[in-house]
Parts: structure tokens; sequence; C-alpha cells
């Protein structure tokens, strides 16, 4: 049977959040381990998160690139996030947003073409699981593309089926001081499998022990593949986090992800823990759409969606850094 994650009540809720623990954030130097564990001994004294809200451009998938960043940006948002493939003609074939081999200098350009719209590019997909044969190759070829972009984070993530964590170790410990002097972080956010919760996902990390190795908390996924409920799982790797991937999950009365807002997960609680950490924290829009319901054909829809995403997370925020005190 399906957990109710609904079912709590609000006194366990004002408990919980009492608790939350202060995460950490970006990204881009060997401080930034030291930085969270201020944040977390703060308590009350700690300033809010500065949450920098970024729709990929992934809901945007089936039409060309460019029309993706100027719907995300009509849409009312400062940042984007990049992946992974875009649909350029009409009946044509999908084209990646960057290649895994192109030159740092691509980036470069792609990025200004973001910033030309007023759109700060934060993160971009590697494509790649760290398990991979040339995963390491890849990977380190993403950081130094995010590093040319300006590109605070790079986001990968382990197959669904799992296992091979002392691959995950070994290379992740390589990776981890290749991205710290190039400026950026590689986050592991949630897929399923040995690593298919942010407390798996955490304990990897603290072993890796490198303050540019980060988790990225998607909660549908939690939810998604593991029927998880992300609420509990977030407290246990709340440290570890540096970013999300926004996404809401329903198991009823269809088991599918989509935008937030529109599932199960209680998102005041989700963010809760990493709500007063003092530091940035990219939280990149993955999944805008409603459940059951057809998705837009056009992208005046998509663009309509991604607007009532953003306001709904900024609403959450706003109250979570307003009325809940922190500690």
């Amino acid at each position: 049977m399906k957990p109710d994650f609904a079912a709590v009540n609000r006194r366990e809720w004002l408990l919980s959040a009492l608790t939350g623990v202060a995460a950490s954030t970006l990204f881009t130097s060997s401080t930034v381990r030291a930085t969270q564990d201020s944040a977390a001994s703060a308590g009350a004294a700690a300033k809010p998160t500065e949450f920098q809200l970024a729709c990929m451009t992934l809901p945007y998938s089936a039409f060309p690139l460019q029309r993706a960043l100027t719907g995300i940006r009509s849409a009312g948002f400062n940042f984007v996030a990049w992946g992974t493939t875009h649909q350029e003609s009409p009946g044509g074939p999908r084209t990646a947003v960057l290649e895994a081999d192109a030159p740092p200098a691509a980036a470069r350009d792609l990025a200004r073409r973001c910033r030309d719209l007023g759109l700060e590019p934060v993160m971009m997909f590697s494509t790649v699981y760290p398990e991979a044969p040339d995963g390491l190759e890849i990977l380190t070829a993403r950081i130094h593309q995010a590093a040319a972009a300006g590109i605070g984070q790079v986001l990968t993530f382990g197959h669904t089926s799992g296992g091979k964590r002392e691959v995950w170790v070994e290379r992740l410990k390589i990776l981890g001081p290749i991205a710290s002097d190039a400026g950026v972080t590689l986050v592991v956010k949630q897929h399923g499998g040995s690593t298919g919760t942010g407390e798996a996902c955490a304990e990897i990390i603290r072993e890796v022990d490198e303050p540019a190795i980060r988790v990225n908390y998607d909660a549908g996924n939690v939810m998604d593949y593991l029927d998880v409920d992300p609420i509990p799982d977030i407290r246990k790797c709340a440290d570890t986090v540096a970013s999300f991937c926004i996404k809401d999950h329903r198991n009823w009365p269809v088991d599918q992800d989509c935008g937030p807002g529109f599932g199960e997960i209680d998102h005041y609680r989700l963010l809760h823990p990493v709500a007063f950490t003092g530091l940035r924290m990219p939280l990149c829009f993955e999944n805008i759409f409603a459940p059951i319901v057809p998705r837009p054909t056009d992208p005046e829809g998509i663009d309509d969606l991604a607007k009532r995403a953003r306001e709904f997370i900024e609403t959450v925020i706003a109250g979570l850094q307003t009325q809940i005190p922190p500690g």
C-alpha cells in the first residue's frame, strides 16, 4: 500500500519544522563545508537562503531551444538550467543543448545567449552516470564546460538498477578536486536503485568528503522510484543539499510526476530544512505539468505552467521565510 504522505497533523509538523537542519549550497571553493557548518550552528541567527528559481529547458524539449529560453523569461524567471535536448524543427530530430564533447567556448556562447535574454544559467545536465564506462571523462568535460559558461553546478545521477557504490566513491574523489579548481560543484540527485534516496546519496557524499561534490534533492524521484516519503528523507541529508530539482508526484488517481503543487508532496516541509542557510541555492523546475490531463501542444501553454509553478514556489518560500522561524 502507498503511504499517505498528507496524514501528518499540525503538531507533528511544527515539531519537525523546529528541528530542521540547515543545508549547504554553492559550490565554488573549499570553504563550502565550513560555511555550511557555521550556518547550521547559527540556529535562529541564520539568514534566509537565497533560493534561485530556475526553469529547466527540459519542459520545452518538443520546441526549439531559443523558444524555451524566451518562454522561460516571459514566465518571470531570472535563472535557467540547461537540459537536455530540443526539437529544433517540427518533426525533426532532437538536438542536444550542448554535446558532451563540445568545446568550452560553445558553453560560453550559449551562456551569453541566455544572459542576453536576462537569464542567468545556474545548472546543466551531465547526461552521464558516474558509473558509466566514460563517466569520468564526460563529467570532467562537463565541469570544464560549466566553468567556461560561469555555471555553478553540473547535475548527475545514478542508474535505476543501482549498485557500483565503490565506483562512485572512487570517481567522485577524483572529480572533487577537478570541480573545486574549476569553481564548479558536481551535484548528485536521486534516480532509483541504491541511490534512490537523499539519505543514500548523502552517505556517499560524506564518504567522498569533497566540498565540491554535493546532493541535489529530487523529491519527485524519491517518491516515484522507491515510494519513499521525501519529507523525513530530506532531514537525513539536508546538510549535504546544494540544490533541488523541483518535481511533484501523485500516487492517486494515477502514479505520475507533475509540477509543484499538483501532487502530494508538501513543499513547505520539503524546503524548510534548508530555508535558513544564508546561502544561495538553485531550485530547478524539471516538471511543471499538470497530472492526468494531456500536456500542452503549444509553447504558450508551457509558458503558463512555468509561470504557475514559479508563483507557487515563490509563495511557499515567502511563507517559510516570514512566518516559520529557523532553528
